[in-house]
């Protein structure tokens, strides 16, 4: 199983940084039940990015509830040195793991140990790295994301600018590669989104930062129909 089997025409992603931890079971749940069916799940180590987010027991923790209901964690490592972290990551229960380009020197050495892990593969990159430096060592992976958003905080506004280079991004990678954006995603920004390229979308404050959960989902689908 990979992101060829996982992936609808277009996934809207809630991202786990945003939810109530207090009542982080529950929200999951009610999210599977309304149709989400891939997590992002934001690993910030206090180094790469300043905050540090969640790790390893958090994501073990609903690991079994997520997967039960035929759900997925699509895990965004916000981290200096990712390649230590692959283990720990895939133990808990992720299914597939994002490193960015900054913090690595060796793009496909990073992808061949996320490999032998059994993770699917992401690359992200910030929105200062250009999109010709990224598409360059981009092969083998599953997805490339690109934040629309500076990494670390959840709660920030969508930079314009990202449309376009989504359309660049788009237009270099081969086909079987998706492309992700990350930040800002809202019922105003969605489809923009989604018509310049995007087909894994994630989605933090506009649907955990309401209390009806199933309606901010799905309002975020509807943009889209």
């Amino acid at each position: 199983m990979g992101w060829r089997d996982w992936i609808r025409t277009v996934e809207i992603e809630p991202s786990i940084y945003a939810a109530d931890f207090s009542r982080l079971g529950e929200q999951l749940d009610v999210l599977l039940r309304t149709g989400a069916r891939v997590f992002h799940f934001d690993v910030g180590d206090g180094h790469f990015v300043e905050p540090i987010t969640m790790g390893p027991i958090v994501l073990q923790s609903v690991a079994d509830l997520v997967h039960g209901m035929k759900g997925v964690f699509d895990c965004h490592l916000m981290v200096d040195n990712p390649v230590r972290h692959f283990p720990q990551i895939a133990a808990a229960g992720g299914d597939s793991v994002t490193f960015h380009y900054e913090a690595v020197e060796d793009v496909p050495a990073t992808i061949a140990a996320a490999r032998e892990h059994g993770l699917e593969v992401g690359l992200a990159f910030n929105p200062e790295t250009g999109v010709d430096a990224v598409v360059q060592v981009a092969y083998g992976v599953d997805f490339v994301l690109c934040m629309s958003i500076h990494p670390g905080y959840s709660g920030q506004e969508f930079m314009p600018e990202a449309l376009e280079r989504i359309r660049q991004l788009r237009a270099a990678l081969p086909e079987n590669v998706y492309v992700q954006v990350d930040g800002g995603i809202d019922n105003d920004n969605v489809r923009a989104v989604y018509d310049a390229g995007a087909s894994l979308i994630v989605a933090g404050t506009s649907i955990f930062g309401g209390e009806d959960l199933p309606r901010s989902y799905r309002r975020l689908v509807q943009a889209l129909a």
